[in-house]
């Protein structure tokens, strides 16, 4: 009888652990970039929000370095409970096909929650340049083959890869200059230095405003609210052509649906705020939220869109 009891009531006890509200203590939301810059922006203002509608406390821990792959491990070997997740950029998808060995996969390793922002890259190029358009820069590098020169913010970054796409769509040669980051690629173009580059559009659209350089196209598949006067490459003559940087959540593979649903709405409802959309769309980039699903199949695409540039275009990064 004593034992038939104590079965009882550690049933009893694993119902009630089981039936305990989700989150009862804080959640953390791990972010790959230090502070500063539009994820961590992201992050910090979608965090406030979420821990309100939770009622638990978000914890934003940032952990810069190697391209995002010391955020994205750590998330990946996290307990798939819920109350750990990640911010993660672009390169979750990319960094596979990039560096030789990489401690995750994009796809088995993770449960998407949702597509935060896309970040459209802005095609420059100083004003010396005689272009004043795609088509037209596309005639000056093949009247001067391996002379116009591309600067990116990094060999594998996003301004690289869009180089890459775009010299292998046009069948141009071009000339890479990596920097190590945006702002000093951005400084040399404006001092003349390089030709051209795909820029975030919020680092390029006051130089642009100012003068300091010339806007050829934006690298989203359509128009832009960011920049609705700007031309898309795709439309200049590259159909198909796109390029974006993009945020979003993922939680470790295993979550539980309910839990990843529950992320998903609280998320997906504070990006929609109008007050959210409007800070974001200020800072040069596109509200998305959508579903677990609907994510899961965009990174699929990402990985073997990117996978087959990196490929074709010959890139290593040891």
């Amino acid at each position: 009888m004593r034992t038939l009891l104590v079965l009882v009531w550690l049933g009893c006890t694993g119902l009630a652990a089981a039936a305990e509200p989700y989150p009862n203590r804080p959640v953390r939301m791990i972010v790959a970039v230090p502070p500063g810059g539009p994820a961590d922006t992201l992050a910090r203002l979608v965090g406030p929000r979420l821990a309100e509608a939770l009622g638990q406390t978000v914890v934003i821990d940032n952990r810069p370095g190697a391209n995002g792959i010391i955020a994205y491990e750590m998330a990946a070997r996290a307990a798939p409970d819920g109350y750990t997740f990640v911010l993660v950029a672009a390169g979750v998808a990319i960094n596979p096909s990039l560096y030789r060995k990489v401690p995750y996969d994009p796809v088995k390793d993770f449960a998407p929650i949702t597509h935060g922002i896309s970040v459209p890259n802005i095609l420059v190029v100083h004003p010396a340049v005689p272009a004043k358009s795609v088509r037209e820069l596309v005639a000056l590098a093949r009247a001067k083959p391996g002379q116009l020169t591309f600067a990116s913010a990094g060999n594998g970054t996003s301004g690289h890869l869009a180089l890459e796409l775009f010299r292998l769509s046009a069948g141009i040669q071009l000339v890479h200059v990596p920097y190590k980051g945006g702002g000093p690629a951005l400084a040399e173009l404006m001092a003349g230095q390089v030709q051209s580059l795909f820029s975030i559009a919020l680092a390029a659209t006051p130089q642009i405003k100012a003068g300091k350089l010339r806007a050829l196209a934006i690298t989203s598949a359509e128009r832009s609210p960011v920049a609705p006067e700007l031309p898309t490459v795709a439309e200049s003559g590259f159909p198909g052509f796109e390029v974006i940087g993009w945020f979003g959540w993922l939680a470790p593979a295993d979550t539980p649906r309910e839990l990843v649903g529950r992320l998903n709405r609280e998320i997906v409802q504070t990006l929609n705020r109008p007050e959210i959309r409007d800070r974001l769309l200020g800072m040069s980039t596109v509200p998305v939220g959508n579903t677990p699903q609907q994510f899961a199949a965009f990174i699929r695409s990402e990985r073997d869109k990117w996978a087959k540039v990196v490929r074709d275009a010959g890139i290593k990064i040891e």
